[in-house]
């Protein structure tokens, strides 16, 4: 059973950053992309940024230039890095993971909560 680990939400003033960190139990390589959602308050859960096993990247136009996506393969860990934060950021965020041989496979982690307040 593949488990996702998220860690590094919190309460930040508009303006600041933060960085969430999301730990797999197998090899991050073992799967084709990793990436960061995001679920704010009646809203649909939509995808924030993406890194692919091939090092491709993708980033939703409203963080793009803001956060950033990034491993350590070693550690097993991607991380994303979120800067000038806004308050429109505020969201419970969830790291996902999948496979695909030959349907997709999805994991999810259990999601951090980020509030973007002053």
């Amino acid at each position: 059973q593949v488990q996702l680990v998220e860690s590094g939400g919190g309460l930040v003033q508009p303006g600041g950053s933060l960085r969430l960190s999301c730990v797999t139990s197998e090899s991050i390589l073992s799967f084709m992309a990793m990436g960061w959602y995001r679920q704010a308050p009646g809203k649909q859960r939509e995808l924030v940024a993406r890194l692919s096993r091939g090092n491709f990247t993708y980033y939703d136009g409203s963080v793009k230039d803001r956060f950033t996506i990034s491993r350590d393969n070693a550690k097993n860990t991607v991380y994303l890095q979120m800067n000038s934060l806004k308050s429109e950021d505020t969201a419970v965020y969830y790291c996902n993971a999948y496979r695909v041989d030959p349907s997709r496979h999805d994991f999810w982690g259990q999601g951090t909560q980020v509030t973007v307040s002053s």
